[in-house]
């Protein structure tokens, strides 16, 4: 999620920077100390990493742009504004805390059946069908119980595909200390507050009902609420025992642990789902003890292994003749090395001492995996081979990710860690990511606006992803061969079965191409944001600098001896050599000389910032260009 310089001012409330994880809540302990809010502080408590506490009302999307490298924890989230769930599933990396059921708007079927006079249907609708989707785009989910885990999957199946572990309830060391000391002390007989009530105004909590059952069984009682916590266990360390009958689901009540905790006889019903889990059912207070004090340590350990998940990444590229071309495609494959994990490089006949090189280089460099695949290249359509080579590569690749780049193509250094950055935080809802591409025209100096910034990068290793060209455009001739019709270099990403175009995920903006557009008509204000906006841009997001036009002489003579040749062959579209269909000179190819070629490159090198030559040059309206500087290696 690219923070855009056109973006609305920064808010108030913003992302300590040296926060790892940011945990978001409807209130926190200090604000008031439900269960929820006691487990979520007690968690904090064991953080091995910076945490910020978030309120839920608080969370905006220029909040979460703020924190999109961040790792988010969400605890009761009601206050959140649903419209940004599409943004954090799509952009964050998260796990959810599920206190209760969030999925029905009451946060209890039961309360919604009492409160609507039918029964609850939420998981059907449109905001059960929003929290299931949050709740499958986290990393992890953590439950109460395992009853309120088996009931979420019942509704939502899907679920049971996600990392899911029940937590229970979680206590800080504070409390395990205080529980040892009660429970030290002599404990009295039964008196006048045997048994222990917890108090509530909401009929779910069955306050009626825990004291009609003492009135049956002549208990003495007391009916607890609102008292400090530390009284409240003083209570139950000296009660005969506990009594909880909720009238719906409770997930896992703290009350009920600390009161087995602190030596109470307990009465609860099967709507404390928490009370036949192995852990809770023995005698062995130690055991219980042992269970719950490891559960901070489980939820972190999870965590952590979650945010340092490194996930593997392969380089891809093809070869052919580069030396004779003057390609660098040395510095090309060498700027893959300190983030991929494998590079993978298919060679289609050089004869120029391309191959060996690779094979000798393959030799000394373990990630290097090179192979050979020959084609006829003097087939009529010898251009779509282009695509299947690069198919081909990617074929090979063994990573979670591939990063695909063409040998005339160089990442800058400080790239790598932004590359991994990007698959650690991948956009969940792609497959595919568009990358910052500087055009160089004649030197670093000078960077091309009258091409597109962008282009088809980063991608997830799924196996329906290949090269070539999309299914609209194919075409054959009379002897069954495959070109295209314009509109494809025939390298596309496109789906292995349907030929459909890969959708892609991009930077680039409307805004953004309003601004070029006007820079090439003549706007130095635009040119001068527009510079300053792909300047950010490559600040913030990695992409590879383009040496196409970097040797304009070296471009043209390739354009006379090889790409004409090649756009015939892909498009099936025959030109005649004459000084119509040459843009670059008044004059057919064949007359053009080394010479003419050295003068046009200096003059476009000098005079001009760009061109694409689709038609003659206007030297009365020079294309213009930008600088970009990049930053050293970290």
């Amino acid at each position: 999620m690219l923070i855009s310089p056109f973006s609305t001012p920064t808010p108030e409330f913003q992302l300590d920077p040296d926060a790892q994880i940011i945990i978001v809540s409807d209130a926190f302990a200090e604000q008031y100390q439900g269960g929820a809010e006691l487990t979520t502080e007690a968690l904090i408590s064991k953080s091995p990493l910076p945490v910020q506490k978030v309120q839920s009302q608080k969370v905006t999307l220029e909040l979460l742009k703020q924190g999109v490298t961040k790792y988010w924890i969400f605890g009761n989230f009601a206050a959140l504004d649903f419209n940004l769930i599409p943004s954090i599933v799509a952009n964050l990396s998260y796990s959810i805390l599920e206190y209760d059921y969030k999925y029905c708007r009451y946060r209890s079927p039961e309360k919604h059946e009492y409160a609507e006079q039918k029964p609850c249907n939420c998981h059907n609708e449109q905001h059960g069908k929003m929290i299931s989707a949050f709740y499958f785009g986290a990393k992890s989910l953590w439950w109460m119980s395992e009853k309120q885990k088996d009931f979420y999957h019942s509704l939502f199946p899907f679920l049971s595909e996600k990392s899911n572990t029940v937590l229970s309830s979680v206590f800080d060391d504070e409390f395990f200390v205080m529980t040892k000391l009660l429970r030290s002390k002599e404990r009295p007989g039964p008196g006048p507050a045997g048994w222990i009530v917890l108090g509530s105004t909401s009929w779910i909590k069955g306050v009626s009902d825990a004291e009609q059952w003492c009135k049956d069984n002549n208990h003495d009682y007391e009916v607890v609420w609102g008292l400090p916590y530390d009284e409240v266990l003083e209570k139950l360390a000296a009660a005969e025992g506990f009594v909880y009958l909720p009238l719906g689901m409770d997930t896992c009540p703290r009350m009920v642990i600390e009161a087995k905790l602190l030596g109470c006889k307990l009465e609860l019903n099967d709507d404390v789902q928490h009370k036949d889990e192995e852990w809770f059912a023995t005698d062995n207070i130690e055991e219980i003890e042992e269970y719950l004090y490891g559960s901070r340590e489980l939820f972190w350990r999870h965590i952590v292994t979650d945010i340092e998940y490194r996930a593997k990444v392969s380089g891809y590229t093809t070869t052919k003749d580069c030396i004779n071309q003057t390609y660098p495609w040395r510095e090309c494959i060498s700027s893959l090395f300190s983030f991929c994990d494998e590079v993978v490089v298919v060679d289609g006949g050089s004869t120029d001492g391309t191959w060996e090189e690779l094979q000798k280089w393959a030799e000394d460099e373990p990630k290097l995996k090179v192979a050979q695949v020959l084609r006829d290249w003097n087939h009529k359509r010898f251009a779509v081979f282009d695509g299947a080579q690069k198919a081909e590569a990617r074929s090979r690749c063994t990573g979670d990710f591939c990063w695909q780049i063409d040998a005339d193509e160089v990442v800058p250094e400080a790239d790598g860690k932004k590359i991994l950055g990007i698959c650690k935080n991948w956009p969940r809802l792609a497959e595919l990511v568009s990358l910052p591409v500087v055009e160089f025209w004649g030197s670093e100096d000078k960077v091309r606006v009258d091409v597109n910034p962008w282009k088809w990068r980063l991608s997830r290793n799924l196996p329906h992803i290949t090269h070539g060209i999309p299914a609209h455009l194919r075409k054959y001739d009379i002897d069954e061969n495959l070109y295209a019709a314009p509109g494809t270099d025939g390298c596309d990403y496109v789906h292995s079965e349907t030929g459909e175009n890969i959708p892609h995920a991009s930077f680039y903006n409307e805004q953004a191409h309003n601004l070029r557009i006007s820079a090439l008509n003549g706007d130095e204000v635009a040119l001068q944001k527009y510079q300053e906006w792909l300047q950010y841009c490559t600040n913030e997001l990695p992409g590879v600098k383009h040496y196409s036009w970097f040797d304009l002489g070296r471009k043209i003579r390739t354009y006379r001896n090889y790409w004409q040749t090649h756009w015939e062959s892909l498009y099936d579209i025959k030109q005649e050599d004459t000084v119509e269909n040459n843009m670059f000179f008044d004059k057919p190819w064949s007359e053009v000389t080394d010479a003419d070629i050295d003068v046009l490159s200096k003059r476009l090198a000098n005079d001009t910032g760009g061109h694409v030559f689709h038609s003659k040059i206007d030297w009365t309206k020079p294309t213009p260009s930008i600088e970009i500087t990049y930053e050293k290696k970290d």
